[in-house]
């Protein structure tokens, strides 16, 4: 691994020194809220207290009137309605909150999510074909849908109004759907651009009970459901997502959906603060599985039952198959890493693209970002079968991942996607041809000093610093994610206390004790083993780290999570 960086995320000093003064406050806490942009008592209101009030007209997205308007004469005339979801968390997500929030509407609600291995990405014709045969009127597509031109096509010759509802990048052309709800098609002027799948079809539901006046808590009541869609795609916890999620949390620890509290079960959070972080990396990954290892729609199934008893087994079927999913990605990951040291010349290409026939494609993504973490540039992981293969892109700040797949779309069948995460379809005959081309085009838009990772860090701290009154503020920063991601910090000159441990069935995570002349503070770094040798060697060190509780028999204590760990003295 590449060793990262470390450079101070630029700091206005009469800013800091304006907001200790306005609130009264150290400057450690001032300086955290001056980079946040938390500089008035009225911005520091409506950060600290989200309100729903502050939410968007819903109906300055382009064609939520159109779409709004034919749903509720659907809902009067009592006609069918099929919910087409994509397989990942935020597909599955928008489907189980759509089907809940039309179930109590008293609509004919049904869902559809497409098999990941037999029909791929995106608006199948099975799935159309499935709408047909139960006669529904309408489909509403789930986080996709927005470059299916040929299925788009496909239904509206059979008659049924296609609305699609999507975040992901759309191209010059827009398929011809009956609506097309997506804040990222060039002529929608709506003002938040960061929503997900999920907050794409919950504003459609705002919108759908403000025009026929019926109480918005049916749709608040499923917020919890919308929070893993958008946990889950990493879009900003800004703006109205922040707001979503804040309230999304509350219901989560509510406990009001058998299928979320019996996630919670499975993976031990019965007693944890729910984050956004605890979503992304302990629930969101069994809900995944459903779809990477076999049928996505039992995630679906389990996020809309009222029954307990069934909702505890499909947890647990998901907790074995996320187990067996982790087994086959450790297997990929070594069999990525083998072929990099090997077969891939890092010195003249600044993207890594493999392939390997039979590849599990369900977990393409993970294994992409892993090689991503480990190499520091952007990485494709394709799974080759007879005809063709399946890929997963993950990219680095600064190279738009979509932007280059587009230069190479005469090779590919089909591709979509986000700057920093897409998917692609291409032929086994094409792949040399697409690797070279991608190759050069990466050269030549990816300069070397982007391939160096950096830690931006918010301020330095004297381990005194580090003390309950941060931590509360710190706690009120919260939900974190993409856009108001947890403070970092480094201390310098600290002394390791005690002997290292290497911890997990792999002996990869790395757990010590630091101290900087007074309490030794617990530290923790996951897939941090190699750091060890740095920590034996009796000198002192500096790190980089957020600040966290750990939480024992109902015991909190606070625990920094480490980031990098250099020798003191070291240039950083």
């Amino acid at each position: 691994m590449m060793e990262p960086i470390w450079k101070s995320k630029k700091v206005d000093e009469q800013s800091v020194i304006n907001i200790a003064d306005e609130f009264d406050l150290p400057k450690t806490i001032a300086q955290v809220m001056s980079l946040k942009g938390i500089e008035s008592r009225e911005y520091s209101r409506n950060f600290f207290s989200p309100d729903t009030s502050c939410l968007h007209d819903p109906f300055l997205m382009q064609d939520m009137q159109k779409s709004v308007d034919r749903l509720i004469f659907s809902i009067n005339n009592k006609e069918t309605i099929l919910v087409f979801g994509d397989y990942d968390v935020d597909g599955t997500s928008s489907a189980a909150f759509l089907t809940l929030f039309f179930r109590s509407l008293d609509v004919d609600i049904h869902y559809y999510i497409p098999s990941r291995e037999n029909e791929g990405y995106g608006v199948s014709k099975k799935g159309i074909d499935y709408a047909i045969n139960i006669g529904a009127n309408i489909l509403i597509t789930c986080d996709c849908g927005i470059v299916d031109f040929e299925e788009i096509s496909y239904a509206k010759e059979k008659q049924l109004d296609v609305i699609i509802t999507d975040h992901h990048k759309p191209s010059e052309k827009l398929p011809d759907a009956y609506a097309i709800i997506n804040p990222h098609r060039k002529d929608c002027h709506y003002p938040f651009k960061g929503l997900c799948g999920a907050g794409v079809v919950f504003k459609l539901a705002l919108a759908i009970c403000e025009k026929a006046k019926i109480n918005v808590d049916k749709v608040w009541i499923h917020s919890d459901i919308v929070t893993l869609g958008i946990a889950a795609d990493l879009v900003p916890i800004i703006d109205e997502n922040r707001i979503i999620v804040q309230k999304g949390i509350k219901k989560i620890e509510e406990g009001t959906n058998a299928g979320i509290l019996a996630l919670r079960r499975v993976g031990d959070l019965i007693n944890k603060q729910i984050t956004v972080g605890r979503l992304v990396f302990w629930v969101a990954p069994k809900i995944n599985a459903a779809g990477r290892l076999g049928d996505a729609s039992r995630a679906v199934k389990l996020l809309t039952t009222k029954n307990s008893v069934f909702a505890m087994e499909i947890a647990n079927e998901l907790e074995k198959v996320n187990n067996k999913r982790k087994e086959i990605t450790i297997q990929i990951i070594q069999e990525a890493v083998r072929m990099v040291e090997n077969e891939c010349n890092l010195k003249d290409e600044r993207i890594i693209i493999l392939q390997r026939k039979n590849w599990h494609e369900g977990v393409n993504g993970i294994v992409a970002s892993r090689i991503k973490e480990i190499y520091s540039r952007p990485t494709i992981i394709i799974s080759m079968k007879d005809k063709g293969g399946k890929g997963s892109c993950r990219s680095i700040p600064g190279f738009d991942i979509v932007e280059a797949l587009n230069e190479c779309k005469d090779l590919l069948v089909g591709h979509g996607g986000h700057p920093m995460a897409a998917g692609l379809s291409i032929k086994n005959n094409n792949f040399l041809k697409f690797k070279d081309k991608m190759v050069n085009y990466a050269n030549n838009n990816i300069s070397s000093d982007k391939l160096i990772p950096i830690i931006h860090f918010d301020m330095e701290l004297k381990l005194e610093d580090v003390n309950h009154r941060m931590i509360k503020f710190l706690n009120a920063l919260e939900p974190y994610g993409p856009g108001n991601s947890r403070p970092i910090f480094i201390s310098r000159n600290l002394h390791v206390d005690g002997i290292p441990k290497l911890l997990g069935r792999d002996q990869n995570t790395l757990k010590l004790f630091v101290k900087q002349d007074k309490t030794p503070f617990e530290s923790i770094g996951f897939n941090m083993a190699e750091y060890y040798e740095k920590l034996i060697q009796n000198t002192s060190i500096d790190i980089a780290y957020i600040i966290n509780e750990n939480e024992w028999n109902g015991k909190k204590s606070i625990q920094l999570e480490l980031k990098d760990i250099k020798l003191s003295g070291q240039n950083v």
